[in-house]
């Protein structure tokens, strides 16, 4: 038998469609890497490195980091995961990153999470975090243990401007108009598989099963196999 050809995949929803769940239920059964765009610039942001030092210039200015700068630090990350199986989060964002992309690796599918935006808006509204650690509580789902205090420092927890109710909405009307484009894109290659749901959990056994026809679960022999 040949070694299986190596999974290339896209997860694509709008902020607070449980995405960042829903990557580390894919992280932990099928073992792929995770490459998240916004965890990369950040990472780049605090080191201070060229292209970290160039986003935040545009970040700070409340501009979009132009497409080249993106692709370029995504792309160079992407390198070096090419023994991987991965799954790309936050990128591509534009028609224009993905057809760079397309040029440097063939996607096998893009994970489209379809979340009604009403939903979202309560849930996003409800999300409070802890700065420090960037631990996230939902006051409906997941509070805290004391109300408006993280659970391990007992520091407040504050809501970020982009949780509140009226930047909400502008950032799914925002994600809405540059996404679009981008699932058009996918879905006219056939590689777009959508799972559309309001919880996270039922959501999750379709992706599952979906991606179980690509990838074997290792998280059961990581059970059977304790170390």
């Amino acid at each position: 038998m040949g070694v299986p050809p190596l999974l290339r995949a896209v997860i694509m929803g709008p902020p607070g469609s449980g995405k960042g769940t829903i990557s580390a239920r894919i992280i932990k059964h099928f073992g792929v890497k995770h490459l998240s765009s916004g965890d990369l610039l950040r990472e780049n942001m605090q080191k201070k490195t060229e292209v970290g030092i160039l986003a935040k210039s545009y970040i700070d200015q409340g501009q979009l980091i132009p497409d080249d700068i993106m692709t370029q630090l995504m792309l160079n990350e992407i390198k070096s995961l090419d023994r991987y199986n991965w799954l790309l989060d936050g990128f591509p964002r534009t028609v224009a990153q993905a057809e760079v992309l397309d040029k440097e690796c063939h996607i096998d599918t893009v994970i489209d999470l379809d979340v009604p935006f009403e939903i979202i808006k309560c849930r996003l509204t409800a999300r409070w975090i802890h700065p420090a650690s960037g631990r996230v509580y939902n006051l409906e789902f997941s509070p805290p243990k004391v109300q408006g205090m993280d659970d391990l420092t007992g520091e407040p927890l504050v809501q970020r401007d982009d949780d509140k109710p009226e930047t909400v909405s502008k950032r799914l009307q925002a994600y809405d108009a540059q996404t679009k484009p981008v699932l058009e894109y996918y879905r006219k290659k056939g590689l777009l598989k959508s799972f559309s749901g309001t919880e996270t959990n039922k959501i999750w056994p379709h992706i599952y099963a979906f991606l179980q026809t690509k990838l074997p679960d290792v998280s059961q022999k990581v059970a059977a196999n304790p170390r």
